[in-house]
């Protein structure tokens, strides 16, 4: 039963909350009223834990949020996590790190939510751009106020090392769920946990695959800009081939008394990470939430793993064009 976190010096609840979808992605961009009765919810629950980007639709979810915490006057209840370094106004697009975008967007960020973030990532890795450049510029935002905490999001277990190195690093953001596990075998949670990094873990429940009600019959019913239109792992065949290994997660989490959700969050807390799951409905969030109250047993861990390991997803994470943009 995880129910906080040890994000660095301090105790979070968990799971906490991805805010994307309210904005961008997923095919909603939801006005403050519209995304009230989720914040609302979240902060009554204690999820308080939030993470946005400058990119999620060019600041507007930034906005979003902070009209919505001065709204309610909620500031001290909530942390916030942000992200820049992928360029999104006038007409920019793409991955720099430069330090006049880090300063100039963690401005922007500042102005948008009202406040200073708890959080402040690189949201990818620029490799035109040295560490030794953009670590510095980003720790100097920190040594000024503008953020408590920084860190990496998708980037290698030698950047993430050496990043370290130059500036210390308090958190990385990267996939993981039980329906990949790709960061297990490329070095980075074992990095992460060596260095004292705390590992936040987005898409905990597989891009909407660990529900148990995945709203699609076929790779054709997702809205026009639903960013899964673009994952090689919802199109095609493998979108059947992969809808079929969630069912043995599913049987598993019957036969526990939960939901499918509840038992894939509470697999991410066991691993000890933080799961950020997104959603839109109050229903899904108060479902979410509820993870905290699974207690998985040895043998469940175990089967969860036997699960998890044979489980090998077709089709990559992401489309050609943001897998350029991982790695690194």
């Amino acid at each position: 039963m995880v129910k906080t976190f040890q994000f660095q010096d301090i105790q979070v609840p968990s799971p906490g909350f991805g805010c994307m979808g309210l904005s961008h992605g997923l095919g909603s961009n939801l006005s403050l009223e519209q995304a009230e009765p989720v914040l609302l919810k979240a902060i009554e629950l204690g999820c308080t834990f939030w993470d946005t980007a400058v990119v999620y639709q060019a600041g507007v979810n930034e906005k979003l949020l902070g009209d919505f915490i001065r709204k309610h006057n909620v500031r001290d209840k909530v942390f916030i996590a942000s992200k820049c370094g992928v360029a999104c106004f006038d007409g920019e697009s793409g991955v720099t790190n430069s330090p006049a975008h880090i300063k100039k967007y963690i401005d922007g960020t500042i102005e948008r939510l009202g406040f200073t973030p708890d959080l402040y990532y690189l949201h990818r890795i620029d490799p035109k751009t040295p560490l030794e450049e953009s670590i510095p510029a980003l720790d100097e935002c920190r040594k000024a106020g503008k953020t408590k905490y920084i860190g990496l999001s998708e980037c290698s277990a030698k950047t993430l090392r050496k990043a370290n190195s130059i500036a210390k690093i308090h958190a990385i953001q990267a996939e993981y769920s039980a329906f990949e596990t790709l960061h297990e075998t490329d070095d980075l949670i074992a990095t992460a946990a060596e260095l004292s990094i705390s590992y936040i873990a987005y898409s905990p429940l597989g891009h909407g695959w660990l529900v148990d009600n995945f709203d699609y019959a076929s790779p054709d019913d997702f809205a026009p800009d639903d960013f899964r239109r673009t994952v090689p792992k919802f199109q095609g065949e493998n979108f059947y081939r992969n809808k079929a290994i969630v069912e043995e997660i599913k049987k598993l989490a019957k036969k526990k008394g939960c939901s499918t959700s509840q038992i894939a969050l509470a697999w991410v807390s066991g691993q000890g990470m933080m799961p950020i799951p997104g959603t839109t409905k109050v229903g899904r969030l108060e479902e979410n939430w509820g993870s905290r109250d699974v207690e998985l047993t040895e043998e469940e861990m175990a089967e969860m793993r036997r699960i998890v390991d044979q489980a090998k997803p077709e089709g990559e994470r992401y489309g050609e064009a943001h897998r350029a943009w991982v790695g690194h």
